[in-house]
């Protein structure tokens, strides 16, 4: 987060000089204490962050190849005359301890055209499907196997 603050301080200087440079940590820091003070954040959580940033673009990646996926899936759902949807509801479990990892997966599952999380309840999906097609799989997809290994590598800080 620190890092994130004095590059944001450059970003918006437009350029990068000696005096920039120093009042950027100063005011870097200043962000980053009030930030840790207010907004429950701490030097462990950044570490749990580092530790899991090749987990998290992993997470990106696989979420914007689902999404090209599905918008595939969809248009040709659409365009083809032959096929009529059958739309359905599924439910199922997912092994997440933590209420981000449950509410990522089920924003994944709604951002993927054809797929909505209609509800969640503790580890309880229900997603509705545009058709039966995609519910396929839905239940032991990457995503949840990125999320539990995030949740793991967390935990051992």
């Amino acid at each position: 987060m620190y890092l994130l603050y004095f590059f944001l301080w450059v970003i918006f200087n437009g350029n990068l000089t000696l005096e920039i440079a120093i009042f950027g940590i100063i005011i870097a820091a200043a962000l980053f204490a009030f930030t840790c003070k207010f907004a429950d954040y701490s030097i462990a959580k950044e570490k749990a962050l580092f530790k899991n940033i090749f987990n998290i673009i992993k997470f990106v990646v696989v979420l914007v190849i689902e999404i090209v996926k599905a918008n595939l899936a969809v248009a040709h759902l659409i365009l083809t005359e032959k096929e009529e949807p059958e739309p359905q509801l599924v439910t199922f479990i997912a092994d997440l301890k933590t209420s981000i990892g449950r509410s990522m997966l089920a924003n994944a599952i709604t951002l993927t055209p054809g797929t909505i999380t209609v509800l969640l309840e503790d580890n309880n999906y229900t997603v509705h499907c545009l058709d039966k097609e995609f519910a396929y799989g839905i239940d032991d997809s990457d995503f949840v196997d990125i999320l539990n290994r995030s949740e793991i590598k967390a935990e051992e800080l």
